[in-house]
């Protein structure tokens, strides 16, 4: 293949058929690209992210760079399994499982991913959750505000809280009205700022299901990994989900892709002590981009 062309690999991550969860692609080689021509890349594609990898087979190590149609993100969630899927699928076909490690710019994780038939399913460790403190009411409102919703749809036994897994994310319990919940504001990104968080993770405590957007507002994600981690350790700290089990976290449902997220986190005394996500993926199509 010429130098200038790029293959890739377009997947179906927290999917268990082809054209549901959250479509990925996948360059297994991202040669000497710029961070300009991935973010073009990532824009002509138009999936919601897009990873590009630098690959060492020998190692099962590669390096992560993840873009969206805005930015490049520090690390991601479903771009991390449908890699180490698409990795499984080029270097070890015929091995019933795999590992590999995956180095996002300011973190390593570990991945483990399982032939399922014609479809994989990886699990990927994402370390320790941080928390940071427990917010007050009118400290949110702004934010509840911005999303549509007022303060007495969060529910009260669980205080909003930015965790991060790798991104922070500031999770906003629900009680009720997840169906009502958009951004309306162009200020919220801004407003998330200024309690240390990137993204909002608002999430119906009872029903265990999620939203979460770009902070403008305009594409609302399927299945999101960076979040679903740092819920469910929300919800395992708050005695919403069992400790040391795997659990679902649903997303997607309101833009006609259903998907399933299954959370695993383990609690000591101390607090929650790592915390894993699994999902299947589903591989759709491949490719070749030409004249990079």
């Amino acid at each position: 293949m010429p130098e200038n062309r790029l293959s890739y690999r377009h997947v179906d991550v927290f999917a268990e058929r082809r054209f549901s969860g959250n479509g990925l692609t996948v360059f297994p080689h991202l040669g000497d690209l710029t961070a300009a021509v991935m973010q073009a890349i990532t824009i002509e594609m138009r999936q919601f992210e897009t990873i590009f990898l630098r690959t060492d087979p020998e190692r099962s190590r590669a390096e992560a760079r993840v873009f969206t149609m805005e930015e490049e993100l520090p690390f991601a969630g479903h771009p991390a399994l449908g890699a180490a899927c698409v990795l499984h699928e080029r270097y070890c076909p015929d091995d019933p499982e795999s590992r590999w490690t995956l180095a996002f710019p300011g973190q390593e994780n570990a991945l483990t991913v399982t032939r399922r038939g014609e479809s994989y399913q990886a699990v990927m460790d994402q370390g320790a959750p941080t928390f940071g403190p427990r917010l007050a009411p009118d400290t949110v409102a702004p934010i509840v505000a911005a999303l549509s919703l007022s303060p007495d749809d969060l529910d009260p036994a669980c205080p909003p809280q930015v965790v991060s897994t790798g991104l922070p994310y500031l999770i906003l319990p629900l009680r009720r009205k997840l169906e009502h919940a958009r951004i309306r504001r162009p200020d919220l990104e801004e407003l998330l700022g200024e309690i240390g968080a990137d993204f909002v993770y608002v999430l119906e405590t009872d029903g265990r299901e999620g939203r979460t957007w770009d902070n403008a507002g305009r594409v609302e994600d399927i299945a999101t990994g960076s979040a679903a981690g740092p819920a469910g350790a929300f919800l395992v700290a708050h005695g919403r989900a069992p400790a040391g089990d795997w659990f679902e976290i649903r997303q997607g449902r309101f833009v006609g892709r259903p998907s399933v997220i299954r959370v695993g986190a383990t609690a000591t005394d101390d607090g929650i002590a790592g915390v894993e996500i699994m999902g299947s993926v589903v591989m759709v199509a491949r490719g070749t981009l030409d004249a990079v």
